[in-house]
């Protein structure tokens, strides 16, 4: 492809890799997200937070929590899509520091723990609207749009906060609800092995059209 621009060569190694800190703007919301877990206290929101004396150690609480704050803004809908996402997305990387739980252990975790996920949720938006944290952005739930700072929002009443606060428990609510679904009806499978086999299958499907192009010709 001489005359266009190349990308780099996928198998060439770096002697000085990027940090993965460089691909995440300072303006990103992904970095209020981090700042609010970490300084979260959950000692009353039923988590373990000691690790296992023995066995497989489990993954923190917290790291937990930031990976469906992240997905509840960013409406990634099911444990399936939530487990794609830390393994491809450098945001996602980022903010779990490389951890990569499976799909299980995600479900696993909001069936265990949802409503504390659902206060956490609840409180990390109200917190960046009061603050203005999240401010020039769209949080976007279930199609529906709610500003996240606005200048009426500056005058809060009783009423108002009472409504603002029913507004986002429905909206972490049908969150959690189409996690639940989506999990429900997601099928078991061996991804990694299923996708080899489409790769095969493409290859030698393309391989017979060529044959059958050269036949033509």
């Amino acid at each position: 492809m001489s005359g266009f621009i190349e990308g780099e060569d996928r198998t060439q190694a770096t002697l000085f890799p990027e940090r993965i800190d460089d691909y995440v703007t300072e303006d990103s919301p992904v970095r209020v997200v981090d700042v609010f877990i970490d300084d979260l206290d959950i000692s009353g929101l039923g988590f373990r937070t000691e690790p296992n004396a023995t066995g497989r150690p489990s993954y923190h609480p917290k790291m937990m929590l930031k990976l469906y704050v992240y997905g509840y803004l960013n409406r990634v809908q099911s444990s399936r899509r939530l487990e794609r996402e830390a393994q491809r997305n450098v945001e996602l990387m980022w903010l779990t520091g490389r951890l990569a739980p499976d799909f299980k252990t995600i479900a696993d975790f909001r069936k265990d723990n949802g409503e504390a996920i659902r206060l956490v949720c609840r409180e990390f938006v109200m917190l960046c609207r009061k603050l203005g944290l999240l401010n020039n952005t769209l949080v976007a739930i279930d199609g529906s749009k709610f500003k996240a700072v606005n200048n009426r929002d500056k005058n809060f009443t009783r009423a108002k906060m009472k409504r603002r606060l029913a507004e986002v428990e429905a909206s972490i609510d049908r969150y959690l609800e189409q996690l639940t679904e989506c999990d429900a009806t997601e099928l078991d499978e061996d991804r990694g092995q299923a996708l080899a086999d489409k790769i095969a299958a493409l290859k030698e499907e393309m391989a017979r059209l060529k044959k059958c192009e050269v036949r033509m010709l």
